[in-house]
Formats: structure tokens, sequence, C-alpha cells
């Protein structure tokens, strides 16, 4: 008679653990929080966890618990962390990541162990073409296309002769390999500087020897930063325009100051884009955190618009990896973008890039305001290579 009792005790509490598994979603959320990178992986968590907070505190009437990991943008420690959430935190689903170089570190150990990835930044070329998954997602873009766009812009303005810089890394290649797909005039030099330089002196005396029409850099970070201050020391700023992506937006203004006045710079976002969704998101975040929000945490408040979508779309049977990849797959949400975040085949938005300028605020405050559309419905160049429909 016990041991009967003992028996449908257990019973009782192996067909309970399914249902008490699924009042949970675990999130290993990889970012770069320390060193010159750090102000970025910042804004990208606090994005996200907006998003969370937008989604009434759940991610598809799941309670989050959201592991933070610092990848301190060193590949190693990026696959180091990632194993530890995937095996010993056993998490449901990955997110974050900054930098391309982390990214391309992590990217197979997370898909081969099934678990869905959704990338709230880097998007290498690779693995928008011959490596796309069904296991792996973005919010953000495909490296390439901010810099399309400007390459178009800089073709647009008439410029014959630009000079290119950006640091040696897969991002780096990536970003003037996007601009010069779209800009057919002369490259005047095409410099590729060391990750985290933080003195470009050298390479500004030799830019300024060239005598281009125009200055193209792709600096993220910290990197940004030095290049926009140095750049307006050398009184660079008004005589030879600076064009850039993810070089200067509100992670780096402050720092920056008026040496980013006037520049101009391609995104997929802005603060003062006119809809709904991105309105709350803006009010809120400059609310609760006391910043104005930047692409980076414009993004990852998407990947958790997503996730509370995918979620509830799935049943909140986030164990079932593959129903989870599925769901993220299909789901709809509305975007900060405006209207339902659109995919491509590779699982990567198709989406617009605006023309921004920097320019002072009445408050005091440097912004990059939109200026113009330069693509529209814009797909990345690598989805032909991706097997995937």
């Amino acid at each position: 008679m016990i041991g009967r009792i003992l028996a449908l005790g257990l019973a009782a509490v192996l067909a309970a653990s399914p249902a008490m598994a699924q009042d949970k979603v675990k999130v290993g959320f990889i970012a770069t929080f320390s060193g010159p990178g750090g102000v970025l992986g910042k804004h990208l968590h606090d994005g996200f966890m907006l998003g969370i907070d937008h989604s009434g505190g759940k991610l598809g009437g799941l309670t989050p618990e959201v592991i933070q990991e610092d990848d301190r943008l060193a590949p190693d420690v990026g696959l180091q962390v990632a194993k530890k959430l995937i095996e010993r935190d056993k998490v449901d689903v990955m997110a974050g990541v900054i930098f391309s170089n982390v990214m391309m570190a992590i990217y197979k150990p997370v898909i081969d162990a099934g678990v869905p990835f959704i990338s709230s930044n880097a998007g290498p070329s690779p693995i928008a073409g011959a490596q796309c998954s069904p296991m792996f997602f973005s919010t953000s873009w495909q490296n390439d296309g901010a810099h399309e766009a400007m390459g178009k812009h800089a073709q647009d303005k008439g410029y014959k002769n630009v000079y290119l810089m950006a640091p040696n890394y897969q991002a780096g290649k990536d970003a003037l390999a996007g601009f010069k797909r779209f800009y057919k005039g002369n490259i005047a030099d095409e410099v590729y500087t060391t990750v985290n330089q933080l003195d470009y002196s050298a390479e500004i005396t030799q830019l300024r020897a060239a005598k281009p029409d125009a200055v193209y850099v792709f600096y993220p970070g910290g990197m940004g930063i030095n290049f926009v201050k140095q750049y307006g020391q050398a009184g660079l700023t008004s005589q030879t325009p600076l064009l850039s992506a993810f070089t200067i937006d509100s992670t780096t203004l402050p720092a920056q100051g008026d040496a980013a006045i006037g520049t101009f710079t391609t995104a997929f976002w802005a603060v003062d884009l006119k809809n709904p969704v991105n309105e709350k998101f803006v009010a809120d975040y400059q609310k609760k955190y006391n910043d104005i929000p930047s692409t980076y945490s414009a993004q990852a408040y998407d990947t958790a618009l997503m996730l509370n979508a995918a979620i509830k779309d799935a049943g909140g049977k986030v164990s079932d990896k593959k129903a989870l990849a599925d769901a993220l797959k299909k789901t709809s949400f509305d975007s900060v973008r405006g209207g339902k975040l659109k995919l491509n085949n590779n699982n990567i938005p198709i989406q617009n890039f605006y023309l921004l300028e920097t320019v002072k605020r009445a408050d005091g405050k440097l912004v990059s305001s939109v200026r113009s559309t330069v693509l529209t419905d814009h797909k990345d160049a690598y989805s032909k290579d991706c097997a995937m429909k």
C-alpha cells in the first residue's frame, strides 16, 4: 500500500514537472559590458529589460530569468560564457551580442546545441548567407545594411573621392564592403585599424594629405568617441564631410560633444521616428534610465517584443526549442521601426534605412535626426546564399 502511494506521488510530481517548468523562461543575454564598448552593452540590456516591462513584466506570460554575461569583447570569453549558459544554466533562448567577432565564435556552438538565438546587434555576413540557420534570428540588421545606405547617399551626393576607415575585424570588413557595393566613385584609400585603437592621429594625418571629398568610417563605442573628437580637433569636421554608421549615436554623443555636430550617419532607426511604438519606447526609456535611447536599445527592445509574441504563439512551451524557433520565424509584432517586423528568408529584417544628421536640440542635447529615407524595404546582399525559404 505504501509503495502504491509513493508511486502515485512520484507520478504526480513527474506529471506536474513540465507544467511547472513552463512557468519560467530562461534567457541567456550576452553582450560587452566592460571596457570601451561597455556602454553599448548597457544600452542593449536596458532596451531589452524595458521591452519586458512593456510586455507586462513577462515574456509570453512566463516569468523571465535573464542571465547576463559579459563577453569583454573577447571571442574566447564569449565562447566560454555561451557554453556556461547552455550547459550549466540550461537557458531556453539566447539573445544579445554586440560585436561580430564574438558572434562568429559562439554562433555554431549555440546553434549546434539547438538553442534559439536572437541577435540584438551583430549581423556578420557568413551567418546571413551560407551559414544561415532556422535557429538564428535578428532584430537588428545584417552588418552591411547601414553602410550600403551611406554608400548610396555618397553616390547620390556626387562625391568623387571617398576615404574609408574601419577596425580590422568581420564587421569592419562588412562595413566597407557594404559601402563599396553602392558607391561607385573612387576610393582614396581603405584603411583598417586595430580593434579598440584609441589614437588615430597618424591615420588622420594621412587622410588629410589624401584630400578626399568625404571620409566614411565605422567605429562603434569608444573607438568612435576618440575618432570623432580627434577628427574635430584636427579641424576637419568643417572641411571634409564625415560620414559614418554606428559611430555617432546617443551612446557616444555625450562624449563626442560638438565635434559631432553636422556629421551624417545612416541607420534603420532614429529617436524621432514617428510611430506609436517608438514614441512610447523613447519616452519611457528616457524616464526609466534618464538617457536617450540608441539603436542598440531599440534593437534589444524589439528582441523582447519578439520573444513575448513568439512564446505566446508557442503556447508557452519554451522547452520545445524547435517549436519556439518556428514561432519566432512566424511571429508578428509592432516594431519600433513602425508597423510589423518583416523577416527575410535568412531571418534578418527587411527594413528602411535613413540618413540622419547630428544636431543640437533646444534642450542642448545632441541627437541624430532623420533627414531622408535612403533605402526602402531593403534586403541584405547575402540572403540569396541562404538555403532557407
